[in-house]
């Protein structure tokens, strides 16, 4: 029965992954016919993780009353609206309204799925899961990039948002698997509620909170601007950079698929420091003159951010313990979301005034 759930699981990541990127690989064409000024994608993504923070703050409670299987449907079904409405917006004022609900969706379920996987599977498990958001989120600018080739940034998140809705049904339909791998662990622990205040006393919390924020913000920026860094300062077309911003998520996917089977020899710590380092010689290489080296460049980058996020989390049961995973992997998303919400914005707003290149 826990096999039967893992590709549940699996699916349920990659829809995690698909909306990620589609802010970012469709702005450079939404902009303008919204009204928008090119650093605005910055507030949306700002509301978007301000929701994303309070839904993972509330999540070990949430959890707690109504299981992972129902957390995750509900949080993937309240994305799947929020998409549909984004797909109706007309004007940027509507962009922020929609964007409410989708970031509520997606807290609850992200810091869930990473507890429930942290504490009845493997560390490879863990980096697998993750390749499968990363599946996702370089999917999402692929479809947003043949929906702009045929004349409409809407059609893209029609699309995505019809792909939730058939995920949310197929994970309404495994609801009664999701307490077998509860049962079958025979693990007699019982969770631990805290606030935030006891949770910062706890030795190692604010520094493990520190990393998520920092990583988190390397990821989004990147994410969120290399669209428009092609399009702005290499003169790219909108098709081609919208394509092009899709191998960073194609790099954190073929790393954390590549990840899955290095966590067989090297542990936790070292996969850390093996990120770190490539996303220091990829943000090099985007730097450097030649479209051939930013290629290179953003799919190095995405190697490097691959190991980081799936490791610190597997690592949290035993940094902390079983009894208080949910409730810091709830924190630790939200921290997660904080770098999210200050540094995408800062780097918009850079962008806007000084310049997006060096």
């Amino acid at each position: 029965m826990v096999s039967m759930l893992l590709p549940v699981i699996y699916l349920a990541f990659i829809s995690l992954g698909l909306p990620d990127a589609l802010l970012g690989a469709a702005w450079p064409s939404m902009y303008a016919p919204l009204g928008a000024g090119v650093s605005w994608a910055g507030g949306v993504s700002m509301i978007i993780s301000a929701g994303t923070i309070v839904s993972s703050l509330a999540s070990d409670w949430l959890n707690g009353r109504l299981g992972t299987g129902k957390v995750t449907a509900l949080s993937v079904a309240t994305t799947a609206v929020a998409l549909f409405g984004f797909s109706t917006c007309s004007q940027f004022w509507q962009l922020c309204v929609w964007a409410i609900p989708y970031g509520l969706g997606a807290g609850s379920v992200d810091a869930a799925l990473n507890n429930y996987v942290a504490l009845h599977y493997e560390s490879r498990h863990m980096s697998w899961l993750h390749c499968m958001w990363g599946l996702g989120a370089a999917g999402g600018p692929v479809i947003m990039g043949w929906a702009l080739a045929g004349g409409s940034w809407q059609s893209g998140y029609r699309i995505i948002s019809v792909l939730q809705i058939v995920l949310t049904a197929v994970i309404v339909f495994s609801l009664p698997l999701w307490k077998t791998p509860a049962e079958a662990a025979g693990e007699d622990f019982t969770s631990e509620h805290r606030t935030l205040p006891q949770l910062l006393k706890v030795p190692g919390v604010p520094e493990v909170l520190c990393c998520f924020a920092c990583y988190s913000g390397v990821e989004t920026v990147t994410g969120m601007w290399a669209a428009s860094y092609c399009t702005l300062v290499r003169g790219l077309d909108a098709v081609t950079a919208a394509s092009w911003a899709s191998l960073f998520y194609a790099g954190i996917t073929i790393g954390r698929f590549l990840s899955g089977f290095l966590t067989m020899k090297f542990n936790d710590h070292q996969m850390i420091r093996l990120g770190q380092a490539l996303i220091a010689v990829g943000i090099a290489l985007v730097l450097l003159p030649g479209n051939a080296l930013l290629l290179v460049g953003l799919v190095t980058i995405g190697l490097g951010c691959a190991p980081i996020y799936p490791s610190i989390i597997h690592e949290t049961p035993a940094n902390f313990g079983k009894s208080l995973s949910m409730a810091m992997t709830g924190v630790q998303m939200a921290a997660a979301y904080t770098g999210t919400t200050l540094l995408s914005p800062l780097f918009g707003v850079l962008a806007q005034n000084i310049t997006s290149s060096v």
